[in-house]
Formats: C-alpha cells, structure tokens, sequence
C-alpha cells in the first residue's frame, strides 16, 4: 500500500467509497478499514485495540 495522505484544507476524492468490518487475520479478530473503490487501499488493527465510537466522543 503506498501511503498517500490529503493535506489539510484540501477536499478528499470524492470517489472513496470506505467502510469497516471485523475480519480474521491471522486467527485473530482484526477491525478492517478499507477504500474499497481503490486497490490495496486497506489498514487493519486489532480489535482488542480499536476504539468504540461510544469512547471516542
């Protein structure tokens, strides 16, 4: 994946379509975000590790 990122006060693609789910990786519960109209445009992190939105606020 090459990491690309959007400078700030610049507007992103409007053409990313992302979402986010748990999949397995490695036997293991993982949290998968994903652009999904692009290839290879993908991060994952364990679930154990990810924040709640309710956490989040």
């Amino acid at each position: 994946m090459t990491p690309e990122a959007t400078p700030v006060g610049r507007e992103a693609d409007r053409a990313s379509d992302v979402v986010a789910a748990v999949d397995e990786i490695d036997g293991q519960p993982h949290l998968v975000i994903a652009d999904i109209a692009r290839d290879d445009a993908w991060v994952a992190m364990a679930e154990s590790a990810a924040v709640t939105v309710e956490d989040h606020r």
